[in-house]
């Protein structure tokens, strides 16, 4: 493969990006650019700070070891008046809910979520799994096999985080409650 200057490399992995559409892991991008991982890395990192600089309308988003082309947040208004889609409907306190406690705890089975919420949770869990914010990591070594669940890549995207280190800290909340309650 012939050798490819900076701003070719640049332009490249925003094309990859924006043509493959789901999140490229890192060493994908660099496996295609025949590039090492970290160069890769920081031409990514330039990319970002350079649409970030100049208020693109679209942003490089990292996830894990994973790279996304995706709007600005702030652009949100505007890009739902595109979606029409009924498909489109906010979760639930019940799915919210649900959801919290899968990503707190995980992995965790279907009867510690409705120990902790006090009710049946196969709605709140199954809306979960077909938005594939949630799916199934395994199985507990126990009598009847429960089902193990957590968080997935799409969770990350969803709601903006880069990893689950970047979840708010629940003593934060307890704070919150604590002072609304003064």
């Amino acid at each position: 493969m012939k050798t490819m200057d900076h701003k070719q490399m640049k332009s490249i992995i925003i094309g990859l990006l924006f043509t493959w559409g789901d999140p490229l892991e890192l060493k994908d991008i660099s496996s295609v650019l025949e590039i090492a991982e970290k160069e890769v890395e920081e031409v990514i990192k330039e990319l970002m700070d350079e649409l970030d600089f100049n208020r693109s309308g679209v942003r490089i988003i990292r996830f894990n070891n994973f790279y996304q082309i995706g709007t600005r947040p702030e652009h949100y208004e505007w890009i739902k008046r595109l979606n029409n889609s009924k498909n489109s409907k906010n979760l639930s306190n019940a799915s919210l809910e649900t959801l919290s406690i899968v990503a707190y705890k995980q992995p965790i089975i279907k009867a510690e979520i409705e120990a902790i919420r006090g009710v049946r949770s196969d709605r709140a869990l199954e809306t979960l799994m077909e938005r594939k914010l949630i799916s199934e990591v395994g199985r507990l070594d126990k009598t009847g096999r429960p089902i193990l669940y957590g968080t997935t890549e799409d969770f990350l995207r969803y709601f903006g985080l880069e990893s689950l280190d970047d979840l708010p800290i629940i003593e934060d909340f307890k704070e919150y409650s604590d002072m609304e309650q003064e």
